[in-house]
């Protein structure tokens, strides 16, 4: 009867709310689309609070703020789609050369490749016999799919999308670059870097939080490492203003 019961506890496997894993073909996408949007809305509050939190330590005029606060959100804007379309289509070409190689490979030497696919199996602790069926069927099925994952760590119909990276990059950036837009713009004059210090630091921490959330990550670290960050870069360039401002003034 103990066996009995034993059998019929539930393992770690089948209780989905103990066990949280990500799976599926789509985990790498996820990340790569957390990773650019957490990046842009990051960068976004950072830099924009950065710049105009500089120029109201330089100068109270309202027009002269508002005005570099609009030039560094669209410059960021379109530095960060630039940056990111150029580095994710680097990727996209150099994944496409790697799966060209792969099917002249296939093409010239099928059974050399059909044997490296079996030792990649054996490395992962598969048996010589079982490794050598699990590497014919796959190839037999989808040859190039195959050995591009296992091989390459490639997905050949799900390669990586420039644009697509680019323009959630750019969206994450403005929607960053928005709050000490509205906080330094609507707050009054005497406490306008105050109420922007204290928002974008609400911001970073809740960046942070999120993007520890979905990447699986310890939050608190992820926390303190944004807020850290934006309170060194505004308190860098407010100095530099002041002092700037003094001078000039």
């Amino acid at each position: 009867m103990s066996d009995v019961r034993a059998s019929e506890e539930p393992t770690p496997l089948d209780n989905g709310h103990d066990r949280q894993e990500p799976h599926g073909a789509n985990v790498g996408a996820r990340l790569n689309w957390l990773r650019a949007g957490v990046l842009g809305a990051n960068d976004g509050i950072v830099s924009t609070a950065g710049v105009v939190v500089g120029v109201a330590g330089a100068t109270t005029d309202k027009a002269a703020i508002i005005l570099a606060g609009i030039a560094a959100l669209s410059a960021g804007a379109m530095s960060m789609a630039a940056g990111e379309y150029v580095s994710v289509s680097t990727q996209r070409d150099s994944e496409r050369a790697l799966l060209t190689l792969e099917r002249k490979e296939l093409h010239e030497d099928p059974e050399g490749e059909l044997e490296e696919l079996t030792q990649l199996y054996e490395a992962k602790g598969m048996r010589r016999e079982l490794a050598a069926d699990v590497a014919r069927e796959l190839t037999a099925h989808d040859a190039l799919t195959a050995h591009a994952e296992a091989e390459l760590g490639i997905d050949p119909t799900d390669l990586t999308n420039p644009w697509h990276a680019a323009g959630a990059s750019m969206l994450a950036f403005v929607v960053g670059a928005i709050l000490p837009m509205l906080t330094i713009t609507f707050s009054p004059a005497s406490i306008r870097i105050h109420v922007t210090v204290v928002s974008v630091a609400a911001a970073l921490a809740l960046t942070g939080a999120v993007s520890a959330r979905l990447g699986r990550s310890p939050a608190t670290r992820a926390v303190l490492r944004n807020v850290a960050g934006g309170l060194l870069a505004m308190g860098v360039t407010y100095a530099i203003g002041a002092l700037v401002g003094v001078n000039i003034g």
